[in-house]
C-alpha cells in the first residue's frame, strides 16, 4: 500500500512550500534568496558552450515558455471547466506541476505560463503554488493570460501567435534561448542535457523526439532525422503506418544516406534571435509552432536538430491517457525522487483519517476521511470522503474543494438532491471510473456493474471481499454521452462529471 502525501518528509515539506513567482515585495528578499540558493542552485554551473554568446548558467540564459493547453474534445468532460494543465493527477498535483518542476529542478527559473482556454483554475493554481517568496526579479513563474490590445483585438490564434504577441514580455531579460513546453505532459527530464546538446551542435532549433514510441502517435509531428540527428523533414499527421511510427530503425535514402522517423514531443529549444526572426520576419502570419514554424524553419535553411529522449513520457491528451497515467503513478515511484521532487501548492491539510479501511495498491491524497471501506488499485484525491461498506476498484476519485458535513447538508434547503453529501455514499460500488471533483455519489450506487457478483462481508475486526471469477463489463459500452444524468463513458471508462449528483440506488 502506498499512502502518498506531497509532504512525505521534512525535506519535501520545505520544497513543496517554495514559491517561484515574481513578487513586487522585497521583504526578506536577501534571506529568501539565500534559502532558495541552498536548495536549487548547484555549487557549480556546467560549462556550456554557446555559439556567439558567453557561457552562462541556465537560470540566466534560458527562459521557459509553458502552454496551459487549448480546447481538446478527447479530454472532455475533464476539460469542461478547466484547461488541460489544470487537471488533477496522482491525488495531490496538477498536470502542469510536472513541467514546472522539471524547470525548477533544471535551474531554469524564468518561467512564463501562457494561458487562455478555461484558464481560471490554472491561473489560480500557478499563482498560489509558486508565489509569495519574494525571490527577486530574475526568478519567477509569471502567468500571461490571453489579452487584447489596440494592435491585436482578437485572442491568441495558436502557440506561435501567442509567443509572437508576448515577445515584448520575453525580451525583458537578455536570455539566449527559449525552451517551449506543453503544460499537460507527464515526464521527468533534465533540461540541462537538452540545452547542452543544443549548444554543442550549434543548432538554431532542437526538438525533443521519442526514441521509443510504441504507445504514442505523431500528434506533435513526425521528424525525418538523418544519421547526425539533423531534422530534414517535419510533418504533422503524416500518412504513416503504425510500424513506421513505432520504429526508429534507419532507412537508406536515394542519395545513399540513412534516416529514420522519430515522433516529436512538442518540446523545443529555440535561439532567441532565431525565434524573433521567424515570428517577426519570415513567418509573420504563422499561428502554430508544430505545423508552421518548424517546417518553415527547415525550408528557410535553419539548422534543426533532434534530441532523443528514452524515459517515461505521457501525452495526457485523452480520457484513456489520463486514466493510464494515474494507474501508472500507483505502480511507479517517479514522484518519490528526493533529487527531483514534484512541486505543487501547499494546502496545509490534515493527515488522512482511516477507520477500518482496507487499502491495497493505491495512492491516498491529503485530508481524506475514509470509513470502513475497501480501496484497491485506485487514486484517491484530496479531501475525499468515503463512507462505510464502499468498494472502489481501479478508479480515480479526484477529490473535493471543501469538507461537507451532515449538518452542512441539512442547512442547504429543500432540494432533495442537495441532501447527498460530497463524496461516496454508503454501500456504493465503483470500478474503472473517474469521479471528478465535488461529485455527490448517493448510497448503494453501482458504477460499472459487472455480470458477476460482488459480495462484501463486514465484521468489526476485518474485511473480506469475494469476487466472481467471471467479472466482465456486462454491456461492454465504450462511448456514451449522458451528461444530463451526470456521467459519460469514454474509452470504456465511466466519468462522473464535476459537481454531478448521482442519486441513491443508481446503477451505471
Amino acid at each position: 500500500m502506498q499512502i502518498y502525501s506531497s509532504s512525505y518528509s521534512s525535506y519535501s515539506t520545505k520544497l513543496t512550500n517554495l514559491h517561484m513567482i515574481r513578487s513586487s515585495s522585497n521583504h526578506n528578499q536577501e534571506r529568501n534568496n539565500y534559502n532558495l540558493k541552498q536548495i536549487f542552485v548547484p555549487n557549480s554551473c556546467p560549462n556550456l558552450s554557446v555559439s556567439n554568446t558567453q557561457q552562462l548558467p541556465l537560470n540566466q540564459s534560458v527562459a521557459a515558455i509553458v502552454f496551459g493547453g487549448g480546447p481538446d474534445s478527447e479530454l472532455y468532460p475533464l476539460t469542461k471547466t478547466r484547461s488541460k494543465g489544470a487537471i488533477p493527477i496522482a491525488a495531490n498535483y496538477r498536470l502542469i506541476d510536472s513541467v514546472i518542476s522539471n524547470c525548477i529542478n533544471s535551474d531554469i527559473t524564468k518561467i512564463y505560463a501562457i494561458t487562455q482556454f478555461n484558464s481560471t483554475s490554472l491561473n489560480s493554481h500557478l499563482t498560489k503554488a509558486y508565489s509569495g517568496f519574494g525571490l527577486g526579479k530574475d526568478r519567477f513563474v509569471e502567468v500571461i493570460a490571453a489579452y487584447q490590445s489596440l494592435e491585436d483585438q482578437g485572442w491568441f490564434q495558436g502557440s506561435a501567435d501567442a509567443i509572437r504577441r508576448c515577445l515584448w514580455v520575453f525580451e525583458e531579460f537578455p536570455v539566449t534561448e527559449f525552451l517551449v513546453l506543453p503544460g499537460h505532459h507527464l515526464y521527468r527530464m533534465d533540461y540541462n542535457t537538452l540545452i547542452e546538446d543544443h549548444r554543442r551542435s550549434k543548432a538554431d532549433i532542437t526538438i525533443v523526439g521519442l526514441s521509443s514510441a510504441t504507445d504514442h502517435d505523431s500528434g506533435f509531428g513526425l521528424m525525418e532525422v538523418d544519421s547526425t540527428n539533423l531534422v530534414t523533414k517535419f510533418t504533422i499527421n503524416p500518412k504513416k503506418t503504425q510500424q513506421d511510427l513505432i520504429s526508429v530503425e534507419s532507412r537508406t535514402r536515394s542519395d545513399g544516406t540513412s534516416s529514420c522517423y522519430v515522433p516529436s514531443t512538442g518540446i523545443y529549444v529555440i535561439g532567441r534571435e532565431q525565434m524573433v526572426k521567424l515570428l517577426r520576419e519570415c513567418l509573420v502570419k504563422a499561428k502554430d509552432m508544430a505545423s508552421e514554424i518548424i517546417p518553415g524553419a527547415i525550408s528557410h535553411g535553419m539548422k534543426v536538430k533532434a534530441h532523443m529522449f528514452d524515459g517515461y513520457w505521457e501525452d495526457v491528451k485523452s480520457v484513456g491517457a489520463y486514466y493510464r497515467a494515474n494507474m501508472e503513478s500507483i505502480k511507479s515511484c517517479r514522484f518519490y525522487d528526493k533529487q527531483c521532487p514534484l512541486y505543487t501548492m501547499p494546502r496545509c491539510l490534515p493527515p488522512s483519517s482511516m477507520g477500518e479501511a482496507v487499502i491495497t495498491d493505491s495512492i491516498i491524497g491529503d485530508g481524506c476521511i475514509l470509513d470502513r471501506c475497501v480501496i484497491r488499485g485506485s487514486v484517491v484525491g484530496m479531501r475525499t470522503r468515503i463512507a462505510n461498506e464502499v468498494i472502489i476498484e481501479d478508479s480515480i476519485i479526484v477529490g473535493s474543494n471543501i469538507y461537507e458535513m451532515e449538518e452542512d447538508v441539512r442547512r442547504k434547503g429543500n432540494e432533495k438532491k442537495k441532501e447527498i453529501r460530497i463524496g461516496i455514499g454508503e454501500k456504493s460500488r465503483i470500478r474503472k471510473a473517474i469521479v471528478d471533483k465535488n461529485a455527490r455519489i448517493g448510497q448503494n450506487v453501482m458504477v460499472n456493474k459487472q455480470s458477476g457478483y460482488v459480495k462484501l462481508i463486514i465484521s468489526f475486526h476485518s474485511f473480506k471481499y469475494l469476487f466472481d471469477s467471471q467479472i466482465i463489463n456486462r454491456d461492454n459500452v465504450e462511448e456514451s454521452n449522458r451528461e444530463s444524468e451526470g456521467y459519460v463513458i469514454r474509452e470504456g471508462i465511466i466519468v462522473i462529471l464535476r459537481n454531478a449528483v448521482i442519486p441513491d440506488d443508481s446503477i451505471i
